[in-house]
């Protein structure tokens, strides 16, 4: 059977067995891998999706505010010595772009804490040379529909939905990412074992690979 129509089944058993819960629940890819060692091949990967999961809160290290997004000048970081207040910054934000000029003091500011969090501004995805407002909106656009994959385990687990999406838009996120993931391996489809989805509070749906 196609992976497409693998999925489908999945889904399918997924909302059948689902109960009503009060909160819109995610939709999860988990993708197990074999024959890989996250230690000698970690990936840290951006995968652009076509169905956006959910409006992502964006704070700007830049030298021009943005009417989209909270931003923190130059003159601003001062303010932030004490690591408990990036720390709230850290929890407060899903992700953070910056001015490619303001790196090195944003590096020195706010690196030992947006670091570690896996949330520094990125050359992949986040980092701007040229600071106008249609330079900034394309790159919100662009965090918007992209999902993150950090590899540091033989399992990459990831939100590629929301339980309200239609089941065509779910599995047209799944199989971006699953063909990004499959690209980035080293050995491809050698190095994937089976794929499981489900929902947050849900029992995953295995998927077999043929």
């Amino acid at each position: 059977m196609a992976l497409k129509e693998e999925l489908e089944k999945a889904l399918a058993e997924l909302r059948k067995n689902n109960e009503e819960r009060k909160f819109k629940q995610s939709v999860d890819l988990i993708i197990n891998l074999q024959k890989f060692d996250a230690k000698k091949t970690p990936l840290n990967l951006f995968v652009q999706v076509p169905n956006q999961i959910k409006e992502k809160k964006i704070a700007g290290f830049l030298e021009i505010k943005h009417k989209k997004i909270d931003i923190f000048t130059d003159a601003e970081f001062r303010k932030y010595s004490d690591k408990k207040e990036i720390k709230k910054l850290v929890n407060k934000y899903d992700f953070f772009i910056a001015q490619a000029s303001l790196m090195p003091k944003v590096a020195s500011t706010f690196g030992r804490i947006l670091g570690p969090a896996g949330k520094m501004p990125s050359p992949q995805l986040g980092i701007l040379i040229n600071v106008d407002e249609k330079n900034v909106n394309e790159l919100l656009e662009k965090i918007n529909r992209s999902v993150k994959i950090r590899v540091k385990e033989p399992s990459i687990k990831v939100a590629i939905g929301k339980e309200n999406m239609k089941d065509e838009e779910i599995i047209e996120n799944i199989l971006a990412v699953y063909n990004f993931v499959l690209k980035n391996l080293p050995k491809e489809k050698e190095n994937l074992k089976n794929l499981e989805i489900k929902f947050t509070m849900s029992k995953p749906q295995k998927i077999k690979l043929s």
